[in-house]
């Protein structure tokens, strides 16, 4: 018996961090594979027991880093169960058969994480990556490199008609290529676009971090803006009608959407709902922040029982809401009704109403399948339960401003952030601005999640790591002992709360990019948590270097290190003069000599204790 309204079928706790993408299987029936930031895929099968629920068929392992997207690969002669092809942020794509573990092969060439995948005919691959490029796969090797876009491509798909495929980016804009070349440019949203989806040969629809979704045709009119969601919108699925379709986003929520309009709005107990797949009977598959797969069921008999769906509604009425994320539109808490106002019925699937509860604030969504009102968390900051201040920057209120010290002596930045903001992005978008090397992404943002540690929106994070920053993050609802859960560095959404420690810091500071340590205090490097970045112990290399900053700090680490372990002058300019030859690829100077390797030795072992 089918229903108008879906509802929860199952929930699947497999992934132990987010959950970053979802397609739909060939094979077995009703299958999907999900993937994850705990650098894992997971190939999922329907229960035969009536429980409606889904197995783990297998784990699929192989990349060294998350797991960021998934596609599956059509069908061929070779392969008659298609193949799944998976993106991560080691740069890689890995390709798996349906039954095996480990990669059938692997695609290299991406120089950044790919973050999007697409299959088309004949095994043909695409791929968008945050290098600013896409690239085009058949046979095991990549045909082309799409290039053209200023800003990481964050979206690709092949349109059905032979030849012709598109790329959303960062920077704001959609692309048409053909054979190589872009044969258009779709303007239009006001930010990053995050996602794409085919409707037909000739339209598709896009989603964006400015909360609108748009309709395409490929001759490039937009014939239509959807408008629903409250915050970044990731992701977008078309029902095989080619019509109607559903969308995820920052905001909480899945929406599902029905000629044109919004019909139903299923909030989830997770900040960032990443990711979302319509499967061959019409259910939904979601992923989010927290680690959990839900599916969702128009179909009565395969919906949840009465028990875990009361357990679903508990979880979600027990998250908490920073209103400062947007997730409810614009509030203002002052002029808030008490309790009596939920007497009143709403007017749409999805409408929000906030109500005060003594010196709480609380927020209700209204079912129309349920006919009434249902909690969906507490508003934090809607007390006194607030404790940070604002800071105004360029018109905007933001939790911290910071100022960045990238060059000695030269002009500080600002680099305003938000507790509901990523640090990755944060710090990607701040480097992009300044036309700063991507190399001091990790310093930039390990400066943010260091400087922000005990600031956190709702309860105490659980134990567990994150595998950047050894922080860890709040799981809605959460009460066991599952590890915690990072954020990414390239979502526009609010991954991290970072840190467990109680150590609070001031909402303002100076970083150096260098060493990620803060040029207001330089033993505050020395102080941040251990993780997986030192000590260390091997060599690392780097695709590019300004020597003229690298020198600059070793030089103020020479003058503070002891007398007896000083260089002299002659020593620094022998070094600088060695650093400029193997920085600089068009020098013709000739191969270091093993003095100057000495002399690099020695500058590198500064005794314990030194700045280094």
């Amino acid at each position: 018996m089918t229903s108008n309204a879906y509802k929860l079928r199952c929930s699947i706790p497999g992934h132990e961090m987010d959950v970053r993408g979802l397609a739909s299987a060939v094979f077995p029936d009703g299958a999907f594979v999900s993937v994850s930031r705990d650098r894992t895929g997971r190939v999922w099968v329907p229960n035969s027991s009536p429980d409606n629920g889904f197995t783990e068929m297998h784990s699929l392992s192989g990349h060294s880093n998350f797991v960021s997207c998934v596609c599956i690969i059509t069908p061929s002669e070779t392969y008659p169960r298609g193949l799944i092809a998976t993106g991560g942020n080691d740069n890689n794509i890995c390709v798996f058969t349906l039954d095996q573990s480990q990669p059938l092969f692997t695609l290299t060439g991406h120089k950044s994480t790919v973050c999007t995948l697409s299959s088309g005919k004949f095994g043909t691959l695409l791929s968008g990556s945050w290098d600013t490029t896409a690239k085009v796969w058949l046979n095991e090797k990549c045909m082309m490199t799409l290039q053209g876009h200023t800003a990481a491509v964050w979206a690709v798909v092949i349109l059905p008609e032979q030849g012709l495929m598109l790329s959303g980016s960062a920077d704001k804009t959609i692309k048409l290529w053909k054979a190589g070349r872009c044969e258009k440019t779709y303007e239009g949203h006001e930010d990053c676009v995050r996602g794409l989806a085919v409707i037909s040969n000739t339209e598709f629809f896009s989603c964006s971090n400015d909360t609108s979704i748009r309709r395409w045709l490929v001759t490039g009119e937009c014939v239509q803006v959807y408008y629903s969601h409250t915050n970044y919108i990731y992701s977008l699925a078309v029902f095989p009608n080619s019509q109607d379709f559903i969308s995820t986003g920052e905001d909480r929520t899945l929406r599902i959407w029905r000629q044109g309009e919004c019909t139903q709005t299923i909030r989830l107990p997770a900040q960032s709902v990443w990711c979302c797949c319509v499967l061959p009977n019409g259910d939904i598959a979601i992923g989010a922040s927290d680690g959990i797969i839900r599916v969702f069921t128009p179909v009565e008999d395969r919906m949840a029982s009465p028990e875990d769906l009361q357990a679903f509604e508990d979880e979600l009425s027990k998250t908490t809401i920073d209103p400062k994320t947007g997730d409810l539109g614009d509030i203002k808490i002052e002029d808030l009704p008490g309790r009596e106002h939920l007497n009143e019925p709403g007017n749409r699937d999805g409408q929000t109403r906030l109500i005060k509860d003594g010196q709480k604030v609380e927020a209700y969504q209204w079912s129309v399948s349920d006919d009434r009102w249902m909690k969906i968390g507490d508003v934090v900051g809607g007390s006194n339960q607030q404790t940070s201040k604002s800071v105004v920057y360029e018109g905007k209120e933001y939790d911290y401003v910071f100022t960045i010290d990238v060059n000695e002596g030269g002009p500080s930045m600002k680099l305003p952030y938000n507790l509901s903001e990523d640090p990755w992005l944060t710090a990607h978008n701040f480097l992009q601005k300044n036309d700063l090397s991507p190399m001091f992404l990790d310093q930039v943002a390990n400066f943010i999640i260091e400087n922000t540690k005990g600031h956190v929106v709702g309860p105490a994070p659980p134990a567990g790591g994150d595998p950047f920053t050894g922080g860890a993050r709040y799981i809605p609802g959460a009460s066991d002992d599952r590890p915690g859960f990072g954020g990414d560095p390239f979502t526009g959404s609010g991954r991290y709360i970072p840190g467990s420690g109680p150590t609070p810091s001031a909402p303002a500071g100076v970083a150096d990019p260098f060493t990620g340590g803060g040029a207001y205090s330089s033993a505050a490097f020395r102080q941040t948590a251990t993780n997986i970045y030192f000590p260390k112990t091997d060599g690392v290399t780097f695709e590019q270097a300004n020597s003229s900053q690298i020198m600059a700090k070793i030089k103020e680490l020479n003058g503070d290190a002891p007398q007896e372990h000083r260089l002299t002058e002659e020593l620094l300019e022998s070094l600088e003069r060695l650093l400029v030859s193997v920085s600089e690829p068009n020098s013709s100077k000739s191969p270091p000599t093993i003095q100057e390797i000495n002399l690099l030795w020695k500058a590198a072992h500064w005794p314990e204790g030194t700045n280094i």
